[in-house]
């Protein structure tokens, strides 16, 4: 696969999809559950362990019901990302730990691969697809394929 141009402009748009990513995030982190209203476009499509959701209401919907619980911790690394003018694919790691507080002697931790895709419009960069697929988890068992 060849590499895209390191451009100044490429580099300033690898930076802008860093932090969109690491928003989403923090979105997650932080119950800030309509703040992905902007980090997604309007058409935004999430596939993970919990569910498929289509649409700025589904995505929040769904978030809520699978991050209001205890406490969550998302790390993503290893951002790949190719630029083909308004649109990037990106491939990265996610390591997600799910919590009952700071004390919980076992959290569940999860190992995933996030695929995502975004294109830029006139308010930056959102993404338009995200799929997180499963790798391993530690002290719980993943649901069936």
């Amino acid at each position: 696969m060849p590499l895209t141009p390191t451009t100044r402009d490429a580099h300033a748009d690898r930076a802008d999809l860093v932090e969109l990513v690491s928003r989403l995030g923090r979105c997650l982190d932080t119950r800030d559950f309509d703040g992905l209203r902007q980090v997604f476009a309007p058409d935004g499509r999430v596939v993970t362990l919990g569910g498929t959701a289509e649409g700025h209401d589904a995505l929040v919907a769904q978030a809520a019901r699978k991050h209001s619980d205890g406490s969550v911790w998302h790390s993503v690394t290893g951002h790949v990302i190719d630029l083909d003018d308004d649109t990037a694919t990106i491939r990265a790691n996610l390591l997600v730990a799910f919590a009952d507080g700071i004390g919980d002697p076992a959290p569940f931790v999860l190992g995933e691969v996030y695929d995502m895709e975004a294109r830029r419009d006139d308010r930056g960069w959102r993404l338009t697809r995200m799929s997180a697929t499963p790798v391993w988890s530690l002290n719980n068992r993943l649901p069936a394929a």
